[in-house]
């Protein structure tokens, strides 16, 4: 049990937590492309970010594994990204601090979806069983180039005080 649900249940909670932040960090990452703050879809992201960590650190794991890692460097993430956008306004570096955490943080919840899903999915599992094989990293080497080019973009385009002026 973990939070009065049972593993499966809070799994299935974790899951849908996982796809909103998904959907809401591409609604945002696009949004830096044309200078929008987007400030719902911006907390909705950071929010569902940090709980996704947060809830992956609730499972049962017994030592340190990959996945506690990545919460911890995505926790890291996050809160560089939420000083930038909150505490510091996105003054001088701020902004690309802001744009580089939050493509990151996205990034590494795609990284793990990849991860989730050769692992679940019995074609994709098929094919990568150990995940070294070439599917898997051809797919995750896919999502690093896209996430890299993302950054650029957004970090170049990303100016929202020109666009209230």
């Amino acid at each position: 049990m973990i939070l009065g649900m049972s593993i499966a249940t809070f799994t299935i909670l974790h899951v849908i937590i996982c796809l909103i932040g998904l959907i809401a960090g591409l609604v945002v990452v696009f949004g830096m492309f044309s200078s929008k703050r987007m400030t719902g879809w911006t907390a909705l992201f950071l929010v569902s970010t940090i709980l996704i960590s947060v809830t992956g650190f609730m499972f049962p794991i017994h030592g340190f594994t990959p996945a506690l890692g990545t919460g911890v460097v995505s926790m890291v993430i996050l809160i560089a990204a939420v000083a930038g956008l909150y505490f510091f306004k996105l003054g001088g570096a701020w902004r690309w601090i802001y744009v580089a955490c939050a493509v990151a943080a996205l990034y590494l919840n795609v990284f793990v979806l990849i991860v989730q899903s050769f692992q679940k999915i019995l074609s994709l599992n098929a094919l990568a069983p150990t995940q070294s094989e070439p599917p898997f990293l051809i797919a995750q080497a896919a999502a690093l180039l896209i996430f890299v080019v993302f950054g650029f973009l957004a970090a170049a385009r990303f100016h929202p005080e020109r666009r209230a002026s």
